[in-house]
């Protein structure tokens, strides 16, 4: 990882009415160190934050300008200091009308991948921390918070440059952030293109189509478990599930067998991409329900093995119990027959 231009600015609105304060701090260029080390700590909570949505630029330049600035930038017709003193002024200007308190820092970042450039913005947010000062006392402190990320936006530059109807910003918009968060979307100039809920459902009807299609009950469980290694490790990566490249995963020794398939069976050409949600994938390989005061979860595998359904009866058993599920159950049966 290379951070190519870093730079920071702290933001406040703590009247509303009021205009916003912002305090840039002076362009970085290839910082190093202790930034590289902030920025790949950013990125780990970035990829593994779930519920991402995926698209584009606005193509309403006067209200969303950024995707222009970027692309001033991007073909060398303006500075990286230019442009972050353009997107900085935005946001204080998005932020003179709210209605609701803000402050913290915004993180603009251009990282050189070893494949691709890719553009961070980020709202870094702060703890508070207590520290002994020069007397030895207690004094309250903000310090960088290493474990929330609630407002980020990616840009893949070589995406956006050699197919701008791809679905190249990922942004991470989570629940809570209110209006603060409404206003960064409009700063960011984000378009959501992808339902993520159906390309979920997409992903997961073509991979248990493919797996029922060999007729092996093992063969079945092996494609189920391979394909959601293969989507774990691009959730973690914060990459989407190429059809192709899941295909070559599925079976090394004929790479093109999943392709025909999806292509054949469920209409999705070979140069698919989706964006399924690796929470729901899990599907795949786990078995889960909860209600009446009772909740079950076991692997797939498992299914008339250790688990056996009766579906006359609607039953559930359950052999080869888990020992610490063993141990509880006697414990409580003891105390039961005890209190009798």
């Amino acid at each position: 990882m290379a951070i190519k231009q870093l730079r920071i600015c702290f933001s406040s609105q703590l009247q509303p009415g009021q205009p916003a304060r912002i305090t840039p701090g002076s362009p970085l260029q290839d910082p190093g160190g202790d930034y590289e080390a902030l920025h790949k700590q950013m990125k780990r909570l970035f990829n593994s934050k779930p519920g991402k949505k995926y698209g584009r630029f606005s193509e309403d330049i006067g209200e969303c300008p950024f995707g222009s600035w970027l692309k001033e930038y991007q073909e060398g017709r303006q500075s990286f200091e230019s442009l972050s003193n353009r997107l900085f002024g935005q946001w204080q200007e998005l932020l003179h009308g709210a209605q609701e308190e803000h402050q913290g820092h915004l993180l603009l970042v251009h990282e050189a991948l070893a494949d691709s450039d890719v553009v961070y913005l980020l709202v870094v947010e702060s703890d508070s921390a207590l520290r002994f000062d020069h007397q030895q006392a207690l004094d309250a402190t903000d310090v960088i918070s290493l474990s929330r990320l609630n407002l980020a936006v990616r840009v893949d530059l070589d995406a956006w440059t050699d197919d701008p109807d791809s679905n190249y910003l990922t942004l991470v918009h989570a629940r809570g952030t209110a209006e603060a968060g409404d206003l960064f979307i409009r700063l960011c100039g984000f378009t959501n293109q992808v339902d993520v809920e159906q390309e979920t459902i997409t992903f997961l009807d073509a991979v248990e189509a493919f797996a029922r299609q060999s007729g092996q009950p093992e063969e079945a469980g092996e494609v189920r478990s391979r394909a959601y290694e293969f989507c774990k490790e691009q959730h973690a990566l914060g990459e989407p599930v190429a059809i192709e490249a899941l295909s070559g995963y599925l079976d090394e020794d004929q790479p093109e067998r999943f392709t025909e398939f999806a292509a054949s069976a469920q209409d999705l050409p070979a140069d698919t991409v989706l964006h399924p949600d690796h929470r729901k994938v899990r599907k795949l390989v786990r078995i889960a329900g909860s209600g009446g005061g009772m909740s079950v979860s076991f692997s797939s595998d498992l299914v008339n093995q250790a688990v056996y359904y009766d579906r006359e009866q609607d039953a559930l058993t359950i052999t080869r119990l888990p020992k610490a599920l063993r141990e509880q159950l006697q414990r409580y049966l003891e105390d039961r027959d005890n209190q009798h």
